[in-house]
């Protein structure tokens, strides 16, 4: 597995963020992953967002994880969500220059996925998404009608923030989203990490490693 190595990113504003970067040799593809809500504890190291990280190595693919705005290492504070996504737009210009490519994907987990949403609807270079328990109850997600790149919405079927009539309605309205529910997980994943990350997997081998279409 290709070790990740500390960086940092400037996200604008005098804002640094704290990172962690894994390129393999001539990485065609890269994935850079957002971790959830900095308010209630969220940060790079969150489980899920390890686990994401670790699948998509396996998988060659160059990867970036990174402290939003306020959290750990990274400087400034929580910007409501229009801060962040000035972040992972930060975080998919560093992961582009430092593994060559301009084949790229985000992945994000609660509010993660939200800010994954927003921004990588809007950006050419991302071919695909993963939207790790989108809180539904919480955030429109509805951004991602703009873009219509494959997309992964995983969730939990006892996850109270992704209540599971709310994402079969949500992943139903966009036919370029495969939904994925696994049995008896919570908004954390507790003992479920093991078929998120084969889920994870599955998508980044269809949609983002070399070869994908």
């Amino acid at each position: 597995m290709i070790p990740e190595e500390p960086a940092s990113l400037e996200a604008g504003g005098d804002v640094i963020l704290e990172a962690r970067l894994a390129v393999p040799p001539r990485a065609l593809a890269g994935v850079v992953i957002c971790h959830p809500h900095p308010l209630y504890g969220g940060d790079m190291e969150n489980p899920v967002v390890v686990r994401i990280q670790e699948v998509c190595t396996a998988l060659e693919l160059a990867t970036l994880r990174f402290n939003f705005r306020g959290v750990g290492r990274s400087s400034g504070t929580h910007g409501a969500g229009a801060g962040e996504q000035e972040d992972a737009r930060a975080a998919l210009d560093a992961l582009a220059k430092a593994a060559g490519t301009t084949r790229l994907a985000i992945a994000g987990y609660s509010f993660g996925a939200w800010i994954a949403a927003l921004v990588g609807s809007r950006d050419a270079r991302v071919a695909a998404l993963a939207l790790i328990a989108p809180p539904l109850t919480a955030f429109d997600f509805g951004a991602i009608e703009g873009k219509r790149a494959p997309t992964l919405a995983a969730c939990g079927t006892a996850d109270p923030y992704c209540p599971a009539a709310d994402f079969r309605r949500f992943t139903a309205r966009f036919p370029w989203v495969t939904p994925v529910e696994i049995d008896g997980a919570d908004h954390f994943f507790f003992g479920k990490l093991y078929p998120l990350g084969e889920a994870v997997a599955d998508w980044a081998r269809r949609h983002v490693a070399p070869g994908a279409r």
